[in-house]
């Protein structure tokens, strides 16, 4: 088995227009990466069948796929791509790609395909791959979308993450350092912290305690600071800059996703109260949300 540096990237396509987005940056990231990039078309509905009858796994490949024959034709000529391999599948589009993901170090998705409902922001299939895949996931949402708040942020390419100080996710931060090392991007950590600080009263209600906010702004900045500084030492080139703020974690990523390259999230590890895989809140405000591609990191495998 390949070591997970050696590992293919996978692009996930259907011939939707989100799916050919997802698929240029998954040629832009497997160059960046040395790595193969394999297309995958899973078809949903087998050719022999009628077309209400639903397929969960089939052995056999297609013979015909226009899709990626259509797909083919168009990269024949251009230059600069990474090796390419071209897989068609029958089945579930979601179990497919969680069991090929395994033998990935990547897995790319645009925001939704050719099914569902047309208002959809996120699509069944993104979001189940971003769950389920034992790779990381990056989303890549269709253009325009507006983001909340007028976050400023310097000029040049950036890299967002979040970071829970009192319970960082060192899979996510790894993973933003090292994209953001082979881009050259800046990478901006998000940490957010609770405010205001509420207290439960004898009345059966809340009232605002009296934390200091600087004290608590000041503090969070140093767990954070401390929290980063062996990614720091291990990645000397990458500029870093941490953002501190009150409030909703959810939404201050989103609002700084906005000219960002990539926001790159963690996902909730195992545990004995929610033994099935989950996003987890700020997670999947960040997948229906953000205007940049989202990165969705799974938790290391001896975590939980």
């Amino acid at each position: 088995m390949p070591t997970p540096h050696h590992q293919p990237v996978l692009a996930a396509v259907d011939g939707s227009e989100d799916s050919l987005r997802a698929l240029e940056w998954a040629l832009a990231e497997a160059g960046r990466r040395g790595a193969e990039l394999r297309v995958v078309h899973v078809q949903q509905y087998a050719p022999f069948l009628q077309a209400e009858v639903l397929v969960a796994d089939f052995d056999e490949e297609p013979e015909n796929d226009t899709v990626l024959a259509e797909l083919r034709k168009s990269l024949e000529d251009r230059e600069g791509l990474p090796p390419l391999e071209f897989i068609s599948r029958v089945g579930l589009p979601a179990v497919v790609l969680s069991e090929m993901s395994t033998e990935a170090q990547l897995l790319v998705v645009g925001s939704r395909g050719r099914g569902g409902f047309a208002g959809l922001v996120l699509g069944s299939n993104s979001v189940s791959a971003a769950r389920d895949a034992v790779c990381p996931v990056v989303v890549v949402p269709r253009p325009g979308r507006e983001v909340p708040g007028d976050a400023a942020a310097a000029p040049g390419p950036r890299v967002v993450v979040g970071l829970k100080a009192d319970a960082p996710d060192h899979a996510t931060l790894a993973f933003a350092f090292e994209h953001a090392a082979r881009t050259g991007a800046r990478l901006q950590v998000v940490v957010a912290y609770p405010w205001p600080v509420l207290a439960w009263t004898a009345y059966g209600d809340f009232t605002p305690t009296t934390v200091d906010q600087e004290a608590t702004e000041h503090d969070t900045l140093r767990v954070a600071d401390e929290t980063l500084t062996e990614l720091r030492e291990s990645h000397p080139k990458v500029e870093v800059e941490v953002v501190v703020v009150p409030g909703d974690a959810a939404g201050h990523l989103v609002e700084h996703s906005r000219d960002a390259e990539l926001v790159v999230v963690g996902r909730h590890r195992r545990r004995l109260t929610r033994p099935a895989p989950m996003l987890g809140s700020v997670t999947h405000a960040a997948l229906l949300h953000a205007a940049s591609p989202v990165a969705v990191v799974p938790p290391e495998p001896d975590a939980g």
